[in-house]
């Protein structure tokens, strides 16, 4: 009796893949209201982007009371500096 035997290949199906995203807010003055004002976008953006299935939270970076340029911001650095590093979430 002859025997056959068939192989199968293991197919693998690549999930899509999650979109990291992060959010920035800042406030120009250390005032209670503008303090007030940048918890809520904080509160607001990271409820927004956790709740979306489609995306990973890489985190909310905030300056308060910073004017000026991109450069004087130090969170916005920090943001900018995780992205080029390819952080997928804040302090790793």
């Amino acid at each position: 009796m002859e025997r056959t035997v068939q192989v199968f290949e293991k197919k693998t199906h690549d999930l899509p893949r999650k979109k990291r995203v992060a959010a920035y807010a800042r406030v120009s003055l250390g005032t209670d209201h503008m303090l007030h004002s940048l918890a809520a976008q904080v509160s607001y953006y990271s409820d927004l982007i956790q709740k979306n299935p489609e995306w990973e939270f890489a985190g909310v970076f905030a300056d308060k009371a910073q004017t000026g340029t991109k450069d004087s911001r130090p969170e916005f650095q920090r943001l900018m500096n995780d992205c080029r590093n390819g952080l997928g979430t804040v302090g790793k």
